[in-house]
C-alpha cells in the first residue's frame, strides 16, 4: 500500500461497502473512524471494483484486510472475488444484529458496535490476540483540527 496521510506503517486494509442504506453507511463511517484512530487504513473499494491495476495489486499484497459488508448481499466480498483478491476477513453488519433500513441518520451506538466488531474480527485472527495490543501503533492526523 502506498503511504498516505495515515500511512505510518499500517498493515490493515479496511474496505467498506458504503452502500445506500444505514448498514452501508455504518460500514463506511466505522472505516473512517478506525482509520482516524490508527486502527488500519481505509482503502478504495471502488478502485478495486474498477479493476484499476494499482488498487487491485495493493489489495492482493496487503498482509491484513477486512471487508465490511452491510448486509448479506456482500458487495465488498463480491468485488474482491471478481478482482481475484483473497477475502481475508469479512464482517457482515446484519449478522451483528443491526437491522438494514433506509434511515441514514446514523446512531453513535451502532457506529461503536461496528468498530468493536471490526476489531474483534481482526484481532481474533492474530497470534496472541487475546492479550495483544491493537493492530496499529500511532494515530492519524487526518481531518483533525
Amino acid at each position: 500500500m502506498a503511504a498516505g496521510c495515515c500511512g505510518g506503517g499500517n498493515d490493515l486494509m479496511i474496505l467498506a461497502c458504503a452502500g445506500g442504506s444505514n448498514v452501508g453507511q455504518l460500514s463506511n463511517q466505522a472505516a473512517v473512524e478506525l482509520t482516524q484512530e490508527g486502527f488500519g487504513k481505509m482503502f478504495c473499494l471502488a478502485g478495486i471494483g474498477g479493476q484499476l491495476s494499482g488498487f487491485v495489486q495493493s489489495a492482493r499484497d496487503v498482509p491484513l484486510m477486512v471487508a465490511i459488508d452491510g448486509c448479506q448481499v456482500g458487495c465488498a466480498k463480491a468485488i474482491l472475488e471478481l478482482a481475484q483478491v483473497p477475502v481475508k476477513h469479512q464482517l457482515v453488519l446484519t449478522d451483528e444484529g443491526i437491522e438494514k433500513n433506509k434511515d441514514l441518520c446514523l446512531q453513535r451506538a451502532d457506529i461503536d458496535q461496528v468498530k468493536a466488531a471490526v476489531k474483534r474480527v481482526v484481532l481474533s485472527s492474530r497470534p496472541g490476540a487475546a492479550a495483544g495490543p491493537a493492530v496499529m501503533t500511532g494515530g492519524c492526523g487526518c481531518n483533525r483540527g
